[in-house]
């Protein structure tokens, strides 16, 4: 059998493992057939985030050896899949049900008694474990005399109340669908539809990659990490983070490498010290290890996300001299609605590269820890990711730092400090914000909760009005989040519904309408008061589908934009 789905499609809902619903049957994937290998892909950053991610999982016993793996750097590689190939699947579970009789038969096409020859339709249960991962099928109960069973439906959405009879004596064979201990030895498997949330969860994350090996290696000569973390500290200016000069230390390298004399290399780079040809030293920025790394590597992402190609707001207004119109626009009403949003910039990046990749998956609660990770690897016990990396175009929105310390200490965090200039409030920031993991629990960080809380919601706002701009879907866009940094990206899906230049369009022609819009149009939802109570975040006004969003819909509140603790409503008080 043959059927067609879109890349977007497939990477996101056929993985393997995963059952899926196709041509009214219910199916497993089994594998990608032949998938293309991404070969473009910084092994290093992609190990360093899937560690990360693996550490509630590491710290239940669960993480089925990935964290120790990417500590002593195992092996990684990601696969798209071949839009020739496909994906290869197999039937599953194998009961059918005969449309005259409901008797269940082994096969598809066995003869039935009853003579009634249409297809048949396939049972849409199947058992999941959650403590090792594992899936199975449900037991079917044939009667020890005739070797037959038939399959009574209760007409409600209860699988307890599903009948098993014998078709010829109309002997009872069971109610509801059983239990069925797991090979693992830990317990028996739950039954439920296979569509169901807790059958599959797939685990994903997103990277910015490097576009190519000369740009890491340009970071790490400008010093790297900390020269980053003090570049997006002193506000990103467009040179970038060591305006395109090497460290003393990394030309020293250079230079030695070549075979120079000792000597030689000394005058050369004295001579090079007195013309200032080298890259300053990073400002020192005081902050716990765990605390410093994690800014670094956020800052790192921000660093290589503009290497390739960036425009600014700035650098616009500088090309429309001699346009009165586009000097209005870019000169001052820009800048007005991004301050009365609260927003300090906004960057377009026309070559964003971007890998959103699947590591594996999880069945049971949703919650990382809760259950058995079970990651993707070839035959070869080489981990293998199922995505996709491509350039695409983002815009890239910092929020106002010391607009956010205020608001944080209106929120009850007095540790935070009242700030005289953006560095030292994006310091304080990383002094005292820890940002929850994916799935994780906020109230352990009050403060990084309620910073993502912000970022989150405010990107969520953010895309559902850019797709109104755009004129598309918006589950064609996509939001990563450096909420260390006060900042989220949205970019487009590189084969979603979406023809690129679309942000940029709305980028060098209405960006001030849409932060108006952010900022002003209406914020009530059509479920209050109920969505008000309940959260105040819901499909109806805050939600994005799943491969849009990479927090599951969670940390997410209308009330951290509007109302009387309202980021949004604040700043323009």
């Amino acid at each position: 059998m043959r059927d067609t789905r879109s890349a977007s499609q497939v990477m996101f809902g056929f993985l393997p493992e995963q059952t899926v619903d196709v041509r009214g049957g219910v199916w497993k994937v089994k594998r990608w057939r032949d998938p293309e290998i991404e070969r473009s892909v910084h092994a290093e950053g992609l190990r360093t985030e899937l560690r990360r991610l693996a550490s509630p999982w590491q710290r239940a016993g669960l993480d089925d050896g990935m964290a120790a793996d990417m500590d002593r750097g195992a092996d990684v590689g990601v696969v798209s899949v071949s839009r020739d190939n496909g994906v290869q699947l197999e039937p599953y579970p194998r009961a059918w049900v005969c449309k005259g009789c409901d008797c269940v038969q082994d096969t598809p096409d066995a003869p039935c008694p009853c003579g009634d020859r249409r297809a048949r339709g396939q049972m849409p249960f199947v058992g999941f474990h959650e403590a090792c991962g594992s899936i199975t099928e449900p037991p079917i109960p044939r009667c020890p005399a005739h070797n037959r069973v038939r399959v009574r439906w209760p007409g409600t959405a209860s699988a307890r109340e599903i009948r098993f009879e014998c078709p010829v004596c109309d002997r009872s064979l069971r109610r509801g669908l059983g239990s069925r201990a797991c090979d693992c030895g830990g317990g028996n498997f739950t039954f439920t539809v296979h569509r169901a949330a807790s059958v599959y969860t797939p685990r994903s994350c997103v990277i910015v990659n490097p576009p190519t090996r000369e740009k890491v290696r340009a970071l790490t000569e400008a010093g790297g990490p900390a020269r980053a973390l003090d570049w997006v500290l002193s506000g990103m200016d467009e040179a970038g983070p060591a305006g395109g000069r090497q460290t003393r230390e990394a030309v020293e390298r250079e230079l030695r490498a070549r075979g120079l004399p000792s000597t030689a290399i000394a005058a050369a780079l004295e001579a090079m010290a007195r013309e200032g040809h080298f890259a300053a030293d990073a400002g020192s920025v005081d902050l716990p290890a765990p605390r410093r790394s994690a800014a670094e590597e956020a800052a790192v992402t921000m660093a290589l996300s503009v290497a390739e190609a960036r425009e600014t707001v700035p650098r616009m207004l500088a090309r429309a001299a001699g346009k009165p119109a586009l000097v209005e626009a870019y000169g001052r009403r820009y800048p007005a609605a991004l301050s009365a949003a609260g927003v300090e910039a906004v960057d377009l990046i026309d070559r964003f590269p971007v890998l959103t990749a699947h590591y594996g998956y999880t069945r049971g609660r949703p919650e990382p820890g809760a259950g058995k990770l079970r990651t993707f690897r070839d035959r070869g016990g080489r981990y293998t990711l199922h995505g996709e990396l491509a350039e695409t175009e983002a815009l890239l929105v910092r929020l106002s730092p010391r607009r956010v310390v205020d608001w944080l200490r209106r929120r009850g965090h007095a540790a935070l400090p009242a700030c005289a200039d953006d560095r030292a409030a994006r310091i304080a920031v990383l002094r005292e914000a820890v940002v929850p993991a994916p799935g994780g629990d906020g109230g352990l960080e009050p403060v990084g909760a309620d910073l993502l809380t912000l970022v989150h919601s405010y990107a969520h706002r953010f895309v559902r009005q850019a797709a109104v701009f755009a004129g598309i879907d918006r589950n064609a866009l996509s939001e990563l989040l450096v909420p260390l940094h006060l900042g989220f990206y949205v970019y487009a899906a590189a084969k979603g519904d979406f023809v690129l230049g679309g942000l940029q369009a709305v980028f060098e022609g209405e960006l001030d309408r849409l932060f108006d819009a952010v900022a002003g149009d209406e914020h009530r939802c059509a479920l209050d008061p109920g969505c008000a109570t309940a959260g105040g975040a819901c499909p109806a006004c805050l939600h994005l589908g799943e491969p849009s969003c990479r927090y599951f819909n969670c940390f997410l509140n209308r009330g951290v934009l509007f109302g009387p603790c309202g980021f949004i409503d604040g700043v323009r008080a």
